[in-house]
């Protein structure tokens, strides 16, 4: 689960200034799965906080998916630690690693790995990982937090990031399956590129939000396409690229009295597969 933002002008319904993002716009939440599918998405005014409205976004596809999958696990960035969430997916038996907020107490608990390493510093970075139990103020019971720190070169301070799950999967995985929430950002990347879904110029809210599903369909489309149906030598291609290469193909159009002909260009991808079976 992910926020973005998709810039408005004038007096559209709805926009308001967003200062993380530093724009007058629209603030819509999405969910995507594994496979890089939009699960789910809303919109929403632009001045609300990027996990609002998250339980009437992210509960209807818990509930498609309930009993027909073995576990459900979800990535969330720091806007949604809140304990409202972790009741709700624990509720729900669904494994989670979500970034938390650095804070003194969490800091301290780590405090044998901040210290710089005594003697030169090295040329190479260097990772350490560290497991222990948690419970902030407004929790109901203690957390596992995962913490990671990193010495680079060059750099008087570590860089440290902390990560609340319930899975039991070493810590150094746990790091592993969190990062991967940052596909999340390449794909909200390939929606405002290929299919432009930012582009909700409607004076009206609720047109805005029509317009928004639309591009949400039309992304699945695509992504269906290149995940289903293109070849193997298509898999790496971005949405961006399978609109230019195979839907945006130039043509000349000769209209006769009875039927229209469609001159195109010969296609084929650089990689194995034959012309059949791409064209």
């Amino acid at each position: 689960m992910d926020s973005s933002e998709s810039p408005t002008y004038g007096e559209q319904e709805g926009s308001a200034y967003n200062g993380h993002f530093g724009c007058t716009c629209y603030h819509p939440l999405f969910v995507f799965n594994q496979l890089g599918d939009v699960e789910r998405c809303a919109l929403r005014f632009g001045n609300v906080h990027s996990a609002n409205d998250w339980r009437a976004v992210l509960e209807p596809v818990v509930a498609r998916y309930r009993g027909t999958v073995k576990r459900l696990y979800f990535r969330g960035d720091a806007a949604f630690a809140n304990p409202e969430v972790y009741e709700f997916l624990e509720a729900e038996d669904m494994g989670y690693t979500i970034r938390l907020p650095a804070n003194r107490v969490l800091q301290d608990k780590i405090g044998y790995l901040l210290k710089r390493p005594v003697g030169r510093p090295p040329h190479e970075m260097r990772r350490y990982f560290a497991s222990f139990s948690y419970q902030a103020q407004s929790w109901k019971k203690s957390r596992r937090v995962v913490a990671k720190v990193e010495w680079h070169p060059g750099e008087l301070y570590a860089r440290v990031g902390f990560v609340v799950t319930n899975l039991t999967r070493p810590a150094e995985r746990v790091v592993t399956f969190y990062n991967q929430r940052g596909t999340a950002e390449q794909w909200i990347k390939e929606g405002k590129g290929a299919i432009k879904w930012t582009r909700l110029s409607c004076r009206t809210f609720a047109a805005n939000a029509v317009r928004l599903q639309l591009h949400a369909l039309a992304y699945n489309l695509g992504n269906f396409m290149r995940t289903l149906a293109m070849p193997k030598a298509a898999e790496p291609w971005s949405l961006t690229s399978l609109r230019e290469k195979l839907v945006k193909i130039g043509a000349k159009v000769v209209s006769h009295g009875r039927y229209v002909t469609f001159h195109m260009r010969r296609w084929r991808c650089r990689g194995s597969c034959s012309p059949t079976s791409c064209c």
